[in-house]
């Protein structure tokens, strides 16, 4: 899964020091001017390796008395000593139910001090962190699970999503209990149900509280004799994001997840001092790595504010524990900003706020702007990236040029390369300035897709001197200073007439109308084009004299074969991943199955 980042600088123009100069401008390079769109990353600073818990404990005796984790729904804080400590005891708990080094353990939880405690537990034994989307159902559980011949779940008695009645996982759990997977030995539930879920009669699940209380009261030593970890090792198993209709097990290690984490802090500026908001998923790589790994790595706190994102919640946190960041991706800011907006929240108690992440595929420029204006997050800059690079390749520092934070994804991080090669011909790099497939390369790229070679060597190709390349997908250029702007998917381009359109630039355009809360464009099949302009709108209002009138709006700042040819009105919110990410595939599903019941389809 793509991500496109945007982070606020850490220091603000009115307290910046006059002669401050970025730390990070001593890691970039003298660069000239290239005429091939590739390039390397910085050199330093050099990589850690070590693995993740082992850094973890470093940031614990600098930081002890610190606060690591809050969650605010749960009433409960961690300390960085808190952390380290429980997360030993509940490794110990783990290895009581038989979880050893290598084995995949899946985790379907929301954002809860369970989820951050166990991410650091499977760590310390050397197990696989899997974690699960809890919007999975039944036999997505299944065959994940049978994919990755799972030894262990982790799962809550409920399930909680955005706007959605809390689903019991009884059903579920009897499933799973009847055998369905062979190789699951244990079942672990964590009980976030407050009496809603009666789950006595279902016999042979372990309590999380009672695996914990085993661990604290057991000694024994968390790896077997001679058992050494690596930071080599896969430790981190990530299902792409379902924005495609088939997702792959991304497998990655130690090294690269922790020095992903540690290079986006940096760039940054976190410190100890830091408050981080984070109602993105732990499940996803937004919540985990940008979120999690980056704080635990600098020192700073980490605060969910609700299970499952929650605007209001998320607002509140803000305010009351006097946050210095707010991570989103764009759906997640514009529900924040439509409270805001509305006067159903205050506009009070964001003082604080310097910094934070907007992930998507896209950010539009409009978001942008009304981010600007409202929460005053006036030095935004940009990072890239993917699943399976851990995720973050490029970005911005927070001195580049305005026009580069937001018109780029910025420069490479360190020990990275990347280039921009023909789709049809990836051996070929293509000159500065051309559009065509990025691919990256360096420590952060996967070791593959998780038993399935065939996958891995379609997008993980070897060049002449055997260097890996993973091939993104995604439509970008580069400039001479080696600064890269995505333009788009590849397989989200729409192609009319030979013609391709990219959906982004027609998005921006309609976002600018007052009528417009949130749009996505797709591609529809079209018999005399191939394929016409189809773009889903979110809005109050319908009828087709707004149709008509946004298709004027389009025809009268972008070229005419922009204009959208179908136009969908709805109130309703697009089908989306559970981190957020608008499901353009379902969208085109949807817009086939409507223009067929209106007699429109292939016209």
């Amino acid at each position: 899964m793509t991500l496109l980042i945007r982070a606020r600088a850490s220091f603000s123009r009115h307290s910046r020091p006059k002669s401050y100069v970025s730390p990070l401008r001593s890691f970039l390079p003298r660069r000239t001017l290239l005429t091939l769109s590739t390039c390397d990353g910085p050199t330093e600073p050099p990589l850690l390796n070590q693995t993740v818990h082992s850094h973890l404990a470093e940031t614990a005796s600098k930081y002890g008395d610190r606060t690591a984790v809050i969650s605010r729904y749960q009433q409960q804080r961690l300390t960085y000593d808190d952390l380290d400590t429980l997360s030993t005891s509940l490794a110990r708990g783990f290895k009581k139910q038989g979880v050893k080094r290598g084995d995949r353990v899946c985790i379907s939880l929301g954002n809860s001090i369970e989820f951050a405690v166990a991410t650091y537990a499977l760590f310390k034994l050397g197990a696989i962190l899997v974690p699960l989307n809890p919007s999975f159902n039944t036999a997505q559980v299944v065959s994940a699970l049978t994919h990755l011949d799972a030894s262990h779940l982790v799962v809550s008695l409920e399930t909680n999503l955005p706007r959605k009645p809390a689903r019991s996982n009884v059903p579920l759990l009897q499933e799973l209990m009847g055998k369905a997977v062979p190789s699951l030995q244990k079942i672990i539930t964590v009980d976030n149900s407050h009496g809603r879920v009666d789950a006595a009669a279902l016999r042979g699940l372990v309590r999380f509280d009672n695996m914990l209380a085993d661990g604290k009261a057991s000694y024994e030593p968390l790896l077997e004799k001679g058992e050494v970890l690596s930071p080599d090792d896969v430790v981190n198993i990530q299902f792409t994001s379902g924005t495609t209709s088939t997702p792959k097990a991304a497998c990655l290690t130690h090294k690269s997840i922790l020095n992903n984490g540690y290079s986006i802090g940096d760039r940054m500026l976190l410190t100890h001092k830091d408050i981080v908001c984070c109602p993105p998923p732990l499940f996803h790589c937004f919540g985990a790595v940008l979120g999690y790994l980056a704080c635990t790595t600098h020192g700073s706190a980490i605060v969910f504010p609700a299970e499952c994102f929650d605007p209001v919640a998320t607002l509140r946190a803000v305010q009351e524990e006097q946050c210095t960041a707010l991570h989103g991706v764009p759906t997640m800011f514009i529900s924040e900003l439509e409270l805001l907006e509305s006067g159903q929240m205050p506009y009070q108690g964001f003082d604080k706020l310097r910094t934070g992440i907007a992930a998507g595929s896209s950010v539009p420029l409009e978001l942008m702007k009304k981010l600007h204006k409202t929460l005053n997050l006036t030095e935004l800059t940009i990072c890239y990236g993917m699943t399976e690079t851990s995720p973050v390749s490029f970005m911005t520092t927070t001195d580049d040029p305005m026009e580069k934070r937001l018109d780029s994804v910025g420069r490479l991080l360190p020990h990275v390369s990347a280039k921009i090669v023909d789709p049809q011909d990836p051996s070929a790099v293509l000159p500065v300035g051309q559009k065509g497939e990025l691919a990256i390369s360096g420590y952060l790229v996967q070791k593959g897709y998780w038993n399935d070679p065939e996958r891995s060597a379609e997008v993980m190709i070897p060049d002449a001197k055997g260097k890996v390349w993973m091939h993104t997908g995604d439509e970008a250029e580069m400039d001479e200073n080696g600064y890269a702007k995505i333009t788009g998917r590849i397989k989200d381009l729409i192609i009319r007439g030979g013609e391709n359109i990219h959906p982004l630039e027609i998005e921006n355009c309609l976002l600018a109308h007052p009528a417009v809360h949130e749009v996505s464009v797709v591609g529809l099949k079209d018999a005399k084009y191939g394929e016409r302009v189809g773009a889903f709108i979110r809005t109050p209002e319908k009828g087709i004299e707004l149709e008509e009138e946004l298709r004027e709006w389009v025809r009268q700042r972008l070229s005419n074969h922009l204009v959208p040819k179908h136009v969908f009105l709805s109130p309703d919110h697009f089908p989306k991943t559970a981190s957020g990410k608008i499901q353009k595939f379902k969208l085109r599903e949807m817009g086939e199955a409507l223009l067929k019941s209106r007699g429109l389809a292939e016209t």
